[in-house]
């Protein structure tokens, strides 16, 4: 934890624009409302519960108590422009692994926002010894899978008909995975290790 404390919180720019990253220890219900209002609801098919409502972000306020969240914000003048969520599940046989959430909004998206956010995800994985990450999304986000493959993700399976949307229109999903450890030894020889 000492690790994430003191890397946080801290400013990066991102085409021109100055991003704050932060460590989210409670989420604000009204700061999240207005976060999702700016997301497409397909944006949201990917994650297991619908974070519009309030006692889904009660849930996940409990989980980052607990530590069985760890999440990042990235703000620009106060007004959140993407999470990042490692989710992990200790007393599982995959206490090893993390699932990645990433939400960024749509007019963020352009600025590299979440090839950083997903570089956060990396290190909090290292921080917390995860020797895996997972991420899922729908199919069709084409552009998103693009960046994971890019950045080392691999697909691992596909899960037909997996969510509904809100009109009922069943969609696929694409589980990806990287090994963190493969980062870490990459770090390792580098002699970046001791820089994160």
């Amino acid at each position: 934890m000492s690790k994430r404390k003191d890397r946080y919180p801290k400013q990066l720019v991102c085409q021109d624009d100055v991003i704050e990253l932060s460590l989210l220890t409670e989420i604000d219900e009204t700061a999240a409302a207005a976060f999702t209002k700016q997301l497409f609801d397909h944006d949201l098919l990917s994650l297991n519960r619908d974070i519009r409502e309030p006692k889904v972000i009660a849930a996940w306020n409990r989980s980052l108590k607990a530590g069985d969240i760890v999440s990042v914000a990235a703000s620009r003048a106060g007004e959140i422009l993407g999470t990042t969520a490692v989710l992990l599940d200790k007393h599982s046989w995959s206490a090893h692994v993390g699932e990645l959430r990433i939400l960024v909004r749509p007019e963020a998206r352009e600025m590299g926002l979440g090839r950083v956010l997903i570089q956060e995800s990396f290190l909090i994985g290292l921080d917390l010894d995860l020797e895996k990450l997972t991420v899922r999304m729908t199919l069709d986000q084409d552009r998103a899978i693009a960046v994971f493959e890019e950045m080392g993700f691999k697909t691992e399976a596909l899960l037909k008909d997996h969510v509904k949307d809100g009109d009922g229109t069943k969609h696929d999903l694409l589980m990806l995975s990287h090994d963190v450890t493969a980062v870490q030894s990459k770090l390792q020889a580098y002699g970046m290790d001791e820089a994160f």
